[in-house]
């Protein structure tokens, strides 16, 4: 029987004396340029896309606790460390607000004066070529921190989806130049799609968290965010960590309605999530390396007990090695520097 692997001895007709098989993986891994010249996978500047928060006010450089190196920004400052990410040749930022006030119905999410609009024209008046990535949710801006309307205990779909339509044109007028859905509203990615052709954003691609699991690893995110619910919690619109199939049927159901990329979030423990996606729908994709994950790395490498760099490195390239193009990550800033 013929075998037509890769590396078979009998597709290169070679044998060591004595008639086994020769088969030695080293002979690729013994220098440096020799493990370069053979490496599957590689991690660039171009892959990255680095999350920020503005707040409101003016010289506000306020660190999050538990995501050490991160902070919110007032948009002074947040003009000052996307000239740092620009100059690092980042080419991509993930914006997130932080309103002074919230209220039941998240009107400062597409508010035309609200604080992530706001930061966008600024944003592009000083960096037109940067790609502003706006991300649309009620979460931050609500006060019980839900990311739709809620009557009682339970969160509204149908009447969520016009406010997160108003968002969206909002940030793309300001001059957004993708609009990425996070709120896991069934049908939010049609509506907005529709809002933004019938606007003239014909143009406009969504990136849409498709895959976004209800997950212990956001609570720094909510830190940073000042978004934690204020009751129950997000595991009747966000996924079921259990669930890999139905993942599979939310993507396609976002690519149905409009969904130009797809995010799948978070990212360590979803890979295989990551992998399905990629193999089974030509799109891009990108995986949130998410602030839970950052902030164990950003821990433990304080603690002395592990290699940040090396780590950090490591999971990136495990981010491509699934099928990602794309990774929203916290690290950005260091990843560019070990580059």
């Amino acid at each position: 029987m013929k075998c037509f692997l890769p590396g078979c001895w009998q597709t290169r007709g070679f044998k060591e004396s004595g008639g086994k098989t020769v088969e030695r993986g080293r002979r690729l891994r013994s220098s440096e340029a020799m493990r370069n010249m053979v490496r599957e996978n590689t991690v660039c500047v171009s892959d990255l896309i680095y999350p920020m928060f503005v707040t409101e006010g003016e010289h506000i450089r306020k660190p999050v606790l538990s995501m050490p190196g991160i902070c919110q920004y007032s948009i002074d400052y947040l003009l000052e460390e996307v000239g740092c990410a620009v100059g690092a040749g980042i080419s991509a930022i993930l914006l997130f607000g932080i309103p002074a006030h919230k209220d039941e119905i998240g009107s400062g999410a597409y508010a035309e004066d609200g604080i992530v609009p706001r930061a966008i024209r600024r944003i592009k008046e000083k960096y037109p070529d940067l790609l502003v990535i706006a991300d649309v949710c009620l979460c931050e801006y609500t006060s019980h921190g839900h990311c739709g309307l809620v009557r009682g205990n339970q969160i509204l779909n149908d009447e969520t989806l016009p406010l997160l339509v108003k968002a969206s044109l909002v940030y793309a007028g300001a001059g957004a130049d993708i609009i990425a859905p996070s709120d896991m509203m069934d049908l939010r990615v049609g509506a907005i799609r529709k809002g933004l052709d019938e606007a003239g954003f014909t143009n406009i691609p969504i990136m849409s968290y498709s895959a976004k699991f209800a997950s212990g690893y956001y609570g720094p995110f909510r830190e940073a965010a000042q978004s934690a619910p204020g009751f129950g919690d997000r595991k009747t619109y966000q996924m079921d960590p259990a669930n890999g199939r139905e993942a599979l049927r939310e993507v396609e159901q976002d690519i149905r309605e409009g969904a130009d990329m797809i995010i799948a979030k978070p990212a360590m423990a979803y890979l295989d999530i990551v992998r399905d996606i990629t193999t089974n729908y030509n799109i891009p994709v990108a995986v949130y390396n998410v602030s839970g994950e950052y902030a164990m790395v950003k821990a433990a490498a304080q603690k002395g007990w592990i290699d940040e760099k090396t780590v950090v490195m490591e999971n990136m390239l495990g981010f491509k090695r699934a099928g990602a193009r794309m990774i929203i990550t916290y690290h950005a800033m260091d990843v560019v520097k070990w580059l």
